[in-house]
């Protein structure tokens, strides 16, 4: 969702966060991934103004998901 809501290719997000576009669909697609691996994504996506909500952290809907910061 944060990558679409970007407009980020697979190929974009995986050159952004310096992993193979397969490893970033391989994950999109609830494979494993290592935890170095979801970090460099994870950052990848806020460098973007994609600010990640956890659970009971406040949101619209209350619930986990993402938020981009305009």
């Amino acid at each position: 969702m944060a990558r679409a809501a970007l407009g980020l290719s697979i190929i974009d997000l995986g050159k952004a966060a310096g992993v193979r576009a397969a490893t970033v669909s391989n994950f999109e697609s609830g494979g494993d991934a290592y935890a170095s691996t979801i970090a460099k994504l994870q950052t990848a996506l806020e460098t973007r103004g994609v600010a990640f909500v956890g659970d009971g952290e406040a949101s619209l809907n209350g619930g986990e998901g993402v938020r981009l910061r305009l």
